[in-house]
């Protein structure tokens, strides 16, 4: 079995930040990251394809936007952590389809409080491993999904664009899809309204136009920023626009964005079956049209030089 490893850079007196996943060892000072006592970090979920890092820059750019809303430093420049990206993948030897986790926490806490200035220097640790998030039958026969009873935290509390490693709102939600057997919820605003799954974008499209609810209740995709992008450049409408339950079940189509799972067709919600119940036209080409995204070398940063 080939070796993995991770990264880990803080200030817990590591000498070899790139561990091996099954034999390296971490200090019981960790216990007292602030990310451990209080999920407070931030994190980016990346994806490789066939060697290459996919959308990067954009990643970076919002993991950035969202360590400078909660006062996280990173430390390191994007170039460093560019480089760090993908020494990791080469060291495991990632060819073909990856998926990379980059978090970085405020850092190793000097007592048990929550004031953000008694830290030391921020912690950064990555796992790079292949992924397949969905099984390939979701994309050729579509997936179903609930609506969860638990809403999403208002903007007014926690700025949703901030991609934050408390993720207790989602998981609530996650663990009313397990019981209900699915494997993704549609989570709504305390007002009622549609505004994204629990690690997801959604989208609906009716009579050709394609619909995905506005920025200020979602965390903004990089998948979801590129299918708007592919909807421009196949000339086909789309919009950010609210709307509740009652049109998703009418959606003529529904589909969820997200960097591990893609385009994903939504055949049933709520026990409604949505049109036929079978992937949409749209959907379809939205989903051809984005893998050549994948495949276009513009979109993306090579590990193999």
């Amino acid at each position: 079995m080939a070796r993995e490893f991770v990264y880990f850079g803080g200030d817990y007196g590591i000498s070899d930040p790139y561990l091996d996943m099954e034999l390296g060892t971490l200090p019981v000072s960790f216990l007292m990251d602030s990310n451990v006592l209080y999920g407070d970090g931030i994190f980016e979920g990346i994806r490789i394809y066939n060697g290459r890092i996919f959308k990067l820059e954009e990643h970076l750019g919002r993991l950035w936007e969202s360590a400078s809303y909660v006062e996280i430093e990173i430390p390191y420049t994007p170039e460093e952590l560019t480089d760090i990206l993908k020494t990791l993948a080469r060291k495991n030897n990632i060819r073909g389809t990856g998926y990379i986790r980059l978090v970085v926490t405020r850092g190793h806490r000097l007592d048990l409080g929550i004031n953000p200035r008694k830290v030391s220097r921020p912690t950064v640790f990555i796992i790079a491993r292949t992924l397949q998030l969905y099984p390939k039958e979701f994309y050729e026969k579509g997936m179903e999904v609930i609506t969860a009873k638990v809403r999403r935290t208002p903007a007014s509390c926690v700025n949703p664009n901030v991609k934050t490693c408390n993720y207790t709102n989602n998981i609530l939600a996650v663990i009313e899809g397990n019981a209900a057997g699915v494997p993704e919820v549609i989570m709504l605003t305390t007002g009622g309204e549609v505004c994204e799954c629990s690690a997801d974008n959604i989208f609906i499209v009716k009579g050709h136009k394609v619909l995905t609810p506005p920025k200020d209740n979602i965390l903004v995709g990089v998948t979801r920023n590129t299918i708007l992008y592919i909807c421009r450049r196949l000339g086909i409408e789309a919009e950010e626009a609210g709307f509740g339950p009652g049109e998703v079940y009418a959606a003529d189509e529904v589909f969820l964005t997200g960097s591990g799972a893609e385009v994903a067709p939504i055949v049933k919600v709520d026990n409604h079956i949505i049109s036929d119940g079978k992937p949409g036209e749209i959907t379809n080409r939205l989903l051809a049209a984005f893998r050549k995204q994948i495949d276009d070398p513009k979109n993306s940063e090579p590990i193999f030089d």
